[in-house]
Parts: C-alpha cells; sequence; structure tokens
C-alpha cells in the first residue's frame, strides 16, 4: 500500500505545472507515488536506501534518477541525506528538440529509465562528479531562488533553465560507463538513431548495426522496454510528422507523404486512418 501524491499539494498554479525545492529527510519516508507528475532527484549531500516498488538500491551524494508517476518509492536509513526535487508534468519535456532527443543519455534517463523502472526492478542511475555536481547543485539553487522570487518572467526562464539541466544531465548520462544499463543504452542507441533518420528510408538492419545489436536483440528489448516494434515506432514518428505537416501547411498530401518516408500517398492514408480514425485530408479539414 502507498500513498499518492499530487503536483497541487506542492504548486496550484495550473498554468506552469512545475515545482523545485529542497527536501533533507533525517527519518525513514513512507512508500508513496506520485500520481499525475515526473520528479528529477538529484542527490546533493549524503547517502540513504532508496525503496522502488518491492526493490532496494544504496543512492548516494552525486546520483540523479527521475521517477515518473505511478512509480512507488521511499527512502530508507538516511545519513545527512540531502536532495534536490524537480517536479514536473511530463509535457514540459516536449520542448526537447529533435538535437536533445537523438542523444542516447536522454533517451535512457529522462525516458526509459523512468518507464522500465516503474514497471520492473531498475536500478541504474547517473553517477556525477565532485565537479558536475557543483556545476548542477548552482544551477538548482538558482532556479529555487528564481522559484520562490518570482519575479516577471520567471516562469519562462525556470523552463529554460529546467531544459539546460536537463541537457547538461542527458551529456553526463551519455558518457557515463557503458557497462550499466548496457541494454538500455543498446536501446537509446537505437532510438537516438531513429529519431534522427525516421525521415529517411530506414532498415533494421541498419538501425541494429547502428545500435551495436542484432535485429532479433533489437525487437526484443524494444518489445521489452517499449511494449513496441522498432517499426511501429517509426511508424508513429512519421505519423506525427504527417500530421503536424497537415495542420501547419497547405502542402500536397502526396509531398506530404513521401516527405514523412512513406512510398506513396495510399499507404499513408491507410495508416493514418487506422491511426487516427480518418483520412489526412479529413484530419486537415477538421484542424483547419
Amino acid at each position: 500500500m502507498s500513498d499518492d501524491v499530487y503536483l497541487n499539494w506542492f504548486t496550484s498554479d495550473e498554468k506552469f505545472p512545475f515545482f523545485i525545492q529542497y527536501g533533507g529527510h533525517e527519518e525513514d519516508m513512507s512508500l508513496h507515488q506520485h500520481v499525475d507528475f515526473s520528479e528529477l532527484v538529484i542527490v546533493l549531500h549524503g547517502h540513504a536506501t532508496h525503496v522502488v516498488n518491492d526493490e532496494e538500491s544504496f543512492i548516494k551524494k552525486g546520483n540523479a534518477f527521475v521517477l515518473n508517476g505511478g512509480t512507488r518509492h521511499a527512502y530508507k536509513a538516511p545519513h545527512d541525506f540531502r536532495i534536490c526535487n524537480v517536479m514536473y508534468k511530463p509535457k514540459m519535456l516536449e520542448a526537447a528538440g529533435s538535437d536533445l532527443r537523438s542523444l542516447n543519455g536522454y533517451q535512457a534517463l529522462f525516458i526509459l529509465e523512468p518507464f522500465y523502472r516503474n514497471i520492473n526492478a531498475y536500478k541504474s542511475k547517473l553517477n556525477m562528479s565532485i565537479a558536475n555536481l557543483e556545476y548542477v547543485s548552482a544551477l538548482a539553487a538558482a532556479m529555487i531562488k528564481e522559484y520562490e522570487s518570482k519575479q516577471p518572467g520567471y516562469q519562462t526562464l525556470l523552463a529554460s533553465r529546467f531544459m539546460e539541466l536537463v541537457v547538461y544531465l542527458s551529456r553526463l548520462y551519455d558518457h557515463q560507463e557503458k557497462g550499466v544499463a548496457n541494454s538500455l543504452m543498446h536501446l537509446a542507441s537505437a532510438i537516438s538513431y531513429i529519431e534522427d533518420h525516421y525521415l529517411e528510408p530506414l532498415t533494421l538492419e541498419e538501425i541494429a548495426e547502428r545500435s551495436g545489436v542484432s535485429v532479433r536483440h533489437l525487437n526484443r528489448i524494444f518489445q521489452a522496454y517499449y511494449q513496441t516494434t522498432p517499426v511501429a515506432y517509426v511508424q508513429r514518428l512519421r505519423l506525427e510528422r504527417a500530421s503536424t505537416l497537415l495542420k501547419q501547411t497547405k502542402r500536397p498530401i502526396t509531398e506530404i507523404s513521401f516527405e514523412c518516408g512513406f512510398n506513396d500517398s495510399n499507404y499513408l492514408t491507410r495508416q493514418f486512418k487506422r491511426t487516427y480514425g480518418m483520412t489526412p485530408k479529413a484530419y486537415r479539414k477538421k484542424k483547419e
């Protein structure tokens, strides 16, 4: 049994679903889960035992990890334990550009790790050096000061600094020893490559080769972590791009289909209708 925690316990501002604070735990914390937000945790000092679902792992100064809503967690046996909590609605990560989404460390730390942690025991985390932690600590301190002062423009500035923090941590994770969470990094590599090339002709063999695994293993880890296939993942990205072009431009559907990696407009129409429940033409008309 665990307690449910909601973001509106910390902030009532529905237009800016974001909260940042320091946290200090001198005693054990009860098991709880975040219902409607994700949380980036940065361990600034000390150590503790982190309980995730029914599994325990040791966390210490310099660790950082992300928890999605629905993941039960708690802290036990804290010793001089001080953290920074960054609470946010997942939609804030939609500001990530394609260059960030194609970074392995971003996919691993912010997308895959929290997803897999929610469905299985997953103990991997970012381990920062003292120098890197000092930089992150200074950035967090500036964000907390900005959040508390609430000067004009603070929401825009905080959103910008949050993305700076996301980029910095993603880069650190990308350079972290590759022996940790090997399958996850292979998957992150595959997703990064797909995000960068999904509008081009892609084969499973090409994606697998770029990820350093066999096609069979590529399919296996996609199913294990994402409950989908690489082909379906590519198709989803292409359809999302097509829907964006249909909404934002008046370009011919045939032209859009080729730009989005579909062989012909008839194939795009079939797949689009299967996913969105209407043809591209009807979708465009509805969005006008």
